[in-house]
């Protein structure tokens, strides 16, 4: 079988410090119901500059410029461990605040994000050097008069877009009584659309992929836009292929919670294996109103606020090329409907299933890559240290089937786990921050196996009380490229068993 490669991905985190305050939901309840609170008198002292979020080491590690090891023997909290950091990565970059408001603005179709004309004048020279690729798209980056802002943003009509706790500009609604299209949701539409466009650009970079042979892009984030009779029936993926280019392809969303992009790259290594389309991008923008998620307990124990960032990524899922990760298509485990929500069970089906089907076991596993929570950001906010307990389950799934021996279990966490270093963005974190690192490690690196793991909350929608989770199995190419006629010979075979078999019939009833 030929199965589909990762051959790219990119990786963008934007320090959105004001948004904290008033786009987070943790933030925005709490103005509503106790605005008065000591939460919101502190919280201010305890946001970060854009240097130390940069300096940060799972931001460094997020955008490839530390291996995910390099925290293995860190003692928490990381924030607290001074260290340089650099903007750019080796799959993507730590965005500022000012850029991303003017990358809003030229992702918008609809003239609803205004901006000032001061705000435009000192960020143009900045989008203009750091994002060549949306030249075509600078024209729509424009100073406006924005003195009627206040007014507008009392009235609702309007959501404020500040920068250093000022107010810069604005975006309006996009219809006058549909709640899908008021100004709040097309404020978070915007922050999806606008991370999403930068993580591709990321892609592009790090994978070098010709913009034309795009085929198709899903997006898999968590928010979802549409209007009054379509609430999420909108297409974020196709308006980031309009943005960056990606004239020959079309595309789709795909959602599942914190599982969507798990689900997401498992359907683009569907339509490469089945041949619908050759190049298939997988990206996510990321959510603003998970900003600041834990911030009350962060603030209590005397931290910053660690989830000060947007997060986004995106990834090139392609034809086998003989040298690239190979994406085993027939090998996928699934939370079933009737595989029930107990942890074990939800564990077990997810990890054991894919292996099963190939006759492996556990240990053949290099590395698992399951939810890549940062424990900074988790501990503190009493939810432990995720990564380290899905690794103890793992292990322990192991040394139940027989496996490992229990004496193992220690050795097994730390030889095949992955300290979390992504940030609280929901879909963002569950098993796709290694992906840049997975396709190292199985080209040039000494690993041969490793599997992603996506779990999610189909609860949180009040529709279900079901999990949701699927694993992909990748493996070292085995360098063997199909060839571009291979498909020709096969079926010149299959003629020829055809005629063979139709002859021996023939002559059968002439005798």
């Amino acid at each position: 079988m030929s199965f589909p490669v990762f051959k790219g991905a990119g990786y963008v985190l934007v320090h959105t410090p004001d948004m904290i305050v008033r786009n987070g939901t943790t933030c925005t309840v709490e103005q509503e119901i106790n605005p008065n609170s000591e939460f919101l008198k502190e919280i201010g002292g305890r946001i970060r500059s854009y240097e130390e979020v940069v300096n940060y080491l799972p931001n460094q590690v997020y955008i490839g410029n530390l291996r995910p090891e390099f925290l293995e023997d860190k003692k928490l909290p990381w924030c607290e461990i001074e260290h340089k950091g650099e903007r750019k990565g080796k799959f993507g970059q730590i965005a500022p605040q000012d850029e991303f408001l003017a990358l809003m603005q030229i992702s918008d179709a609809f003239e609803l994000v205004k901006l000032s004309e001061e705000f435009v004048s000192a960020v143009r020279p900045a989008l203009e050097e750091n994002y060549p690729e949306l030249q075509s798209f600078f024209h729509l980056l424009k100073g406006s008069d924005i003195s009627d802002a206040q007014e507008l943003i009392d009235g609702h009509v309007a959501q404020g877009l500040y920068h250093n706790n000022k107010l810069v500009g604005y975006v309006k609604r996009a219809h006058d009584v549909d709640v899908n299209l008021n100004a709040h949701t097309m404020f978070e539409n915007l922050v999806v659309k606008a991370s999403g466009v930068m993580s591709a650009i990321e892609l592009v970079r790090s994978s070098g992929v010709n913009l034309e042979d795009i085929d198709y892009v899903i997006e898999c984030s968590e928010e979802a836009c549409g209007d009054m009779n379509q609430r999420g029936g909108g297409n974020f993926a196709k308006s980031i292929a309009e943005m960056l280019g990606f004239v020959n392809a079309t595309g789709s969303d795909t959602r599942g919670f914190c599982a969507g992009p798990a689900h997401a790259l498992t359907n683009a290594a569907a339509l490469v294996k089945a041949g619908v389309h050759k190049n298939v991008v997988v990206v996510a923008g990321g959510a603003s109103a998970k900003l600041g998620m834990n911030a009350k307990d962060h603030v209590k124990k005397g931290l910053p606020v660690l989830e000060d960032v947007v997060g986004g990524f995106a990834v090139l899922v392609s034809e086998n090329d003989g040298v690239n990760p190979i994406i085993r298509t027939d090998l996928v485990g699934k939370h079933t409907v009737g595989t029930g929500s107990a942890p074990q069970a939800v564990m077990t089906a997810l990890i054991t299933q894919g292996l099963d089907k190939a006759g492996l076991k556990i240990p053949d596993v290099d590395v698992f890559s399951v939810e890549m929570q940062n424990p900074d950001i988790t501990k503190p906010a009493g939810a432990g240290n995720v990564p380290e307990a899905n690794y103890k389950m793992i292990g322990a799934l192991a040394a139940t089937r027989g496996e490992i021996e229990k004496k193992e279990l220690k050795d097994f966490i730390a030889k095949r786990g992955l300290p979390g270093w992504a940030p609280t963005q929901g879909h963002i974190p569950s098993g796709v921050p290694y992906v840049g690192f997975l396709i190292d490690d199985l080209t040039t690196g000494d690993k041969n196996r490793a599997m992603i793991v996506g779990k999610g909350s189909l609860f949180l929608g009040r529709m279900t009380n079901l999990f949701d989770g699927l694993s992909l199995i990748a493996e070292r190419n085995p360098g063997v490229e199909e060839e571009a006629g291979s498909s020709i010979s096969k079926d010149e075979i299959r003629k020829i068993i055809a005629e063979s078999m139709r002859n021996i019939a023939l002559n059968m009833i002439e005798e």
